[in-house]
Parts: C-alpha cells; sequence; structure tokens
C-alpha cells in the first residue's frame, strides 16, 4: 500500500491528457524511484510555467509576453490571417509549410452545448481585427469536426461583412493514403473539394 503523498501525486499526474491510473503510477515510481532531479526541475518549470504564461494580446496564443514572438516580428505578411482552434495548431503550421502570416488562436470552437459561444473565442476581438482594414485574406484552419466546420462558417461570414477574402484549408485524402482505408466522411469531402488540374 503507497503513501497517501505518493497516491495524490498520481492522481495529480492523471490531469494531463491520455494519461490514466497504470500511466500515471509509472510516472510517479519512475520520479521516485530514478529521477529525482528530474522531478524537482519539472516541478519548478511547471510552476513557473502556469504563473507566466499567458496570452498574447493580439492573437491569442500562450506566451510569457505581452505579444508573442510572431506578432511582435517584423517580417510576417500582415495582410494574411490564419484562424486555428489551439497553439498547437500554430506549431504544426510553422513546421509544416511557409506560411508568413499572422495567427489568430480561438482556443477551441463553438460548442454551444459546452458553453462556449463567440465570447469565449476571442470573436469580438476578431471581428474588431477585420475592421481594422488591414487584412487581404483570413485562411481558416479549424479541424473538419461538425464544431470546427461551424465555427469556420461563422467566423467566414464575419469576414465577408468587411470584404475580406475568406479560404478554408483542404481536407481529404492524406498523401500516401489508400482510397479503400479511408472513412466515407473524409472521402466524400475530398471528392466534393476537387480541383481542376
Amino acid at each position: 500500500m503507497s503513501s497517501p503523498l505518493i497516491e495524490e501525486l498520481i492522481e495529480a499526474l492523471r490531469c494531463l491528457p491520455g494519461v490514466g491510473a497504470r500511466t500515471a503510477q509509472r510516472m510517479a515510481y519512475h520520479l521516485l524511484e530514478r529521477d529525482r532531479a528530474g522531478g524537482r526541475r519539472l516541478s519548478a518549470v511547471l510552476a513557473d510555467a502556469m504563473d507566466r504564461i499567458g496570452h498574447c494580446a493580439q492573437c491569442r496564443t500562450l506566451t510569457e509576453d505581452s505579444v508573442c514572438r510572431l506578432c511582435a516580428g517584423g517580417s510576417r505578411d500582415r495582410s494574411q490571417l490564419c484562424i486555428v482552434e489551439t497553439p498547437a495548431d500554430v506549431a504544426a503550421l510553422e513546421q509544416a509549410t511557409d506560411y508568413r502570416g499572422l495567427y489568430f488562436v480561438l482556443m477551441g470552437h463553438l460548442s454551444p452545448l459546452d458553453g462556449v459561444g463567440p465570447a469565449e473565442l476571442g470573436l469580438d476581438t476578431l471581428a474588431e481585427r477585420f475592421a481594422g482594414g488591414e487584412l487581404a485574406e483570413v485562411i481558416l484552419a479549424t479541424n473538419p469536426t461538425v464544431e470546427g466546420e461551424a465555427t469556420a462558417h461563422y467566423i467566414s461570414e464575419l469576414a465577408r461583412r468587411e470584404g475580406i477574402r475568406t479560404t478554408r484549408i483542404a481536407h481529404g485524402v492524406p498523401l500516401g493514403g489508400e482510397l479503400e482505408y479511408i472513412d466515407g466522411g473524409t472521402l466524400s469531402h475530398a471528392f466534393a473539394g476537387r480541383q481542376e488540374l
């Protein structure tokens, strides 16, 4: 039987996504048995991050500065704005594409059943940005879920009111994917969005 403090550590580790009871137990025992220095460093960095990291005043991504490095830098194309659901989406696009515009991070998607409406996503701030006259194109890169599509539609209407060109990232068959293994919804979406060669 483990001590109450070990049980508390295991339970605390379970707050991480994908970490169940067994994984949390393995992590706790690993830190206690083999890497106490790593555990202390993790604890210090985690406490510092929780205290100092907030949201960028312009794009809403996570940063310890009032304005993140991408927004503060002068080399980005300020006429393009890519709208994503999470800071992880920004990182993925930065690593995989040559996109040089700015971002706006929703920190979620519209989900009325979960109490997530336009205000929670900062869409009032986004509408002000659209009205600013600096944007030529809004690129919608929300996830291809029902909620992501509804969010994209809502934002596209806001952009159209201001006369801003709105595009949507393509969804469909992954590179190297075989049609027989693609789910019906993805295949249908890819077929409907086919382009001329």
